[in-house]
């Protein structure tokens, strides 16, 4: 088991955000943590590396109390994915490089550049090396986001809507190769999406927040149409279309009057 989260409880400003989290995420497993607007899925993965701190409950990371880790120390094991990704004036490479930090002791080594190169390959961003982050399109600044969090080698990765500013094709590549790496490697991800079809597709197990809560936790074979339906408020028909697994949202209460 990677991560384990006991009974997590987060407050905002005397607002119950979050209440009673519980969950695990094991070695070669991807969680999608999914529920409407609004609900706390970026809160909750911001508690989970200690960007936010929790109210109560415990997390432990690799069996380690997060608490009791440093900011270097969650950065080597976790590597995180914001919504919106900060630019400056440097170069793709170098933005993606200073995903190594947790690992430089002193100086950057062969083996960090060789690492960097690798992703940049993996990716198929081999012409953006170059390139200025500040010039870049959202898309590839969410590309560039992705590839500093693989280049931390971290033991899991906690993905905020990482495919929200790609077209069709980069959210199908970029989704097939974090899970590839996340089986070739064992590590674990988890990852808030607005899209139930790319977590029926790419995730393995899958958390429906509702009120704060947890409204349902299991896998494809479990999760029912009237499960999605209580979350978000609208009825879909569930099935396999070409051996991939879909929803398709029924009609919306003002379109039926």
């Amino acid at each position: 088991m990677i991560l384990n989260v006991q009974e997590l409880g987060f407050l905002y400003r005397n607002h119950e955000v979050l209440h009673d989290i519980a969950f695990n995420v094991s070695h070669g497993e991807i969680v999608a943590i999914l529920g409407p607007n609004g609900v706390g899925k970026t809160t909750l993965l911001k508690c989970l590396n200690k960007i936010l701190k929790t109210k109560t409950g415990n997390i432990y990371l690799d069996g380690t109390e997060i608490r009791r880790l440093d900011t270097l120390e969650i950065a080597r094991r976790a590597g995180y994915v914001p919504q919106r990704v900060e630019t400056g004036r440097l170069t793709a490479f170098d933005a993606v490089l200073l995903g190594r930090r947790p690992h430089i002791s002193w100086d950057i080594s062969d083996n960090d550049l060789r690492i960097v190169d690798a992703i940049f390959s993996r990716l198929s961003m081999n012409h953006l090396r170059l390139s200025y982050i500040d010039e870049m399109s959202g898309g590839e600044l969410q590309k560039i986001a992705i590839a500093r969090a693989l280049v931390q080698e971290p033991r899991i990765l906690l993905l905020d809507e990482p495919t929200s500013s790609l077209d069709l094709k980069n959210q199908v590549e970029i989704l097939s190769t974090i899970v590839d790496i996340v089986r070739e490697h064992g590590i674990a991800a988890v990852m808030t999406l607005h899209d139930l079809n790319q977590a029926l597709r790419f995730a393995d197990r899958f958390i429906f927040l509702k009120d704060g809560n947890i409204h349902f936790h299991g896998d494809f074979d479990t999760v029912t149409p009237d499960i999605i339906e209580d979350v978000y408020g609208l009825p879909v028909m569930m099935g396999m279309v070409g051996g991939v697994r879909c929803i398709v949202p029924g009609l919306c209460p003002c379109e039926a009057s």
